[in-house]
């Protein structure tokens, strides 16, 4: 601990892996482009994850669990979904390892292990789940099935970053059938909204919910549903997606079912998800040079409590105080730890908990004893505060509150701020390399222009906003006629 971590300003991808390492949420592995999420790390992910399973459960979602491997011919049966996750995949050969006759004790491949036909690790669950679906749905009382899947996937990356963009990550994917369009597109927005719901409400980022164009939408999905947050380096990432499969899936794996007509229908489609790049997302949104700051309703650890004493009688001392402060906080169900490790300074751990973005430290020292107080810091604003004792647990409760407000609306405040309509090229180019966030500019519709914005300046289409007004304009690249604005950015 005290090393300083290199400013935002100076390198902010620098910055970011610096924090992700010294803060003990990651790190790289010995597996090429897989990282080892560390306990404080996993700790976060499963704070996460426990409160979205509550809202999946509270929608009427079940969980289940599929296979790690898709057999290559059930993968390539949707084609759309095959050919645009091709690139990425993992595929298994072969099913045994043997003793190398030229070098001993190393090992090799045996050739005579071949599969007779390759697995796929799963970059996406589609084509297995819904070829498990054609025996679950038979007829209209089958239907909706509601599944969500906690996992792993694997979607091959040449360039990671931990967190933002690794081979391996774990993800939660929902999976849903349904027996109308109507129903469908219903769970796809609806799906939408609990993730925007859950960022904004627990992890305190702002978002803008939209659709993406058809280049930038799920492969195999008829629509593609989203939110988009902004990074406080002005790059976008998208945080969460949704998407509306139709009877794609349905099709190419023949599953049909009854209607109360006895007619034999296909069936409708959702998928939806997102992964442990939320955590990229909360360290980029709200850390500062200090370290990781963390909203309280997500921090695995929301107050720490630092002793500082010389010798065993003070340490005692303090120590009673301590722990009837910490029972009368987790008394309010307030996460609390008792920092006594005596191998270590104070200051040692002030720096370590300041690093690791503990939203609140209380220390207790001998002048508090005597006077009946304690010093309580606020991680995201750095003040300090002495409370009276009798009134710490009240302060606490109120101030968890407020930080996580106060988080939220830094961050809407810098998000409203980087939020530019422009209305010619020259604007563009002058906004996305100077000032940087989102920049609501006129699209003729049309994929070539998309694909040469993209080309000429990096930055893509991150969504149609669903609050996006008609508004008849020229756009921005080819000045053709435009009938409303997209949000472009550059992305993560």
């Amino acid at each position: 601990m005290g090393s300083k971590l290199t400013s935002r300003k100076t390198d902010y991808s620098k910055w970011y892996n610096e924090i992700v390492i010294n803060a003990d949420l990651a790190e790289n592995s010995a597996v090429r482009g897989c990282m080892i999420i560390k306990p404080y790390g996993y700790a976060i992910w499963e704070k996460m994850q426990a409160q979205l399973d509550k809202m999946f459960k509270e929608t009427g979602h079940e969980n289940a669990y599929f296979p790690l491997f898709v057999p290559k011919s059930l993968f390539e049966a949707e084609e759309k979904n095959a050919e645009g996750f091709a690139k990425e995949c993992a595929v298994v050969t072969h099913y045994r390892l043997k003793n190398d006759e030229n070098r001993p004790g190393k090992l090799k491949v045996d050739p005579n292990a071949k599969l007779e036909e390759e697995l796929v690790v799963r970059p996406t669950s589609e084509a297995l789940i819904w070829n498990t679906f054609k025996s679950w749905i038979q007829s209209y009382r089958d239907l909706p099935i509601l599944i969500n899947q906690w996992s792993n996937v694997v979607r091959w990356e040449m360039r990671t970053r931990l967190f933002l963009r690794t081979a391996e990550f774990l993800w939660q994917e929902g999976h849903t059938a349904h027996a109308t369009e109507k129903e469908a597109m219903e769970e796809t927005r609806l799906m939408n909204q609990v993730y925007a719901d859950f960022v904004e409400n627990y992890m305190a980022i702002p978002v803008i919910q939209g659709i993406k164009t058809a280049s930038e939408r799920f492969a195999g999905a008829e629509e593609t549903f989203c939110i988009e947050s902004l990074m406080q380096d002005g790059k976008a990432l998208q945080a969460g997606t949704s998407h509306f499969l139709g009877q794609n899936f349905a099709k190419a794996f023949d599953v049909k079912y009854a209607t109360t007509k006895g007619e034999l229908e296909h069936v409708w489609a959702t998928s939806w998800g997102v992964s442990t790049r939320l955590i990229g997302a909360l360290i980029m949104t709200h850390s500062d040079d200090n370290g990781l700051v963390l909203p309280p309703n997500l921090a695995p650890i929301q107050v720490v409590i630092v002793p500082i004493y010389k010798g065993e009688k003070q340490q005692n001392e303090i120590a009673e105080v301590a722990t009837q402060i910490k029972m009368a906080l987790e008394s309010k169900y307030i996460r609390v730890k008792f920092d006594n490790r005596d191998k270590f300074k104070p200051g040692y751990k002030f720096n370590e908990y300041e690093l690791k973005g503990v939203p609140m430290r209380i220390a207790i020292g001998p002048k508090d004893l005597e006077s009946g107080t304690v010093e309580i810091a606020r991680r995201d604003t750095l003040k300090k505060e002495v409370i009276s004792q009798d009134k710490v647990v009240d302060f606490i409760y109120s101030q968890l509150e407020k930080i996580q407000s106060d988080l939220f609306q830094k961050a809407l405040d810098f998000k409203e701020s980087h939020i530019t309509k422009v209305e010619n090229f020259e604007e563009f180019k002058n906004i996305l390399d100077n000032k940087g966030g989102f920049i609501l500019a006129h699209w003729d519709g049309t994929q070539e222009t998309e694909e040469m914005i993209k080309k000429s300046t990096k930055a893509t289409i991150r969504c149609i906003p669903l609050d996006s007004k008609e508004e008849l304009g020229k756009c921005v690249f080819s000045g053709n006629p435009s009938k409303q604005r997209v949000l472009f950015a550059k992305a993560y």
